[in-house]
């Protein structure tokens, strides 16, 4: 079974930077997808940035020039700048072992003066 423990998440003003961490446990296969997504108020989960094992990654149209996404052996990390208040969600760590998806259990990133 996949564990992914969070962290990095806050409070954050417009214009700032934050980045994420999320440590995973328990990941057998060889391939697999790590990354985030995020969910806003009222609104449905969406893509924010994967990586794969092989280092081929996919970003949402709203990460590209201002979110990085890089990953250890099964540590991925979000450095997110230039942050702005749409940003603001919960944001989730993501691993597709297989056919199998793991979720953390949320980080809250809020961007607000």
């Amino acid at each position: 079974q996949v564990q992914l423990v969070e962290s990095g998440g806050g409070l954050v003003q417009p214009g700032g930077s934050l980045r994420l961490s999320c440590a995973a446990s328990g990941i057998t296969f060889s391939g697999y997808i790590m990354g985030w997504y995020r969910q806003a108020p009222g609104k449905q989960r969406e893509l924010v940035i994967t990586i794969t094992s092989g280092g081929s990654t996919n970003y949402a149209d709203s990460a590209k020039g201002r979110f990085t996404i890089s990953r250890t052996k099964n540590t991925v990390y979000l450095q997110m700048n230039s942050l702005n208040p749409e940003d603001t969600a919960i944001y989730y760590c993501y691993v597709r072992e297989g056919i199998a998806d793991w979720w953390g259990q949320g980080t809250q990133v809020t961007v607000s003066s």
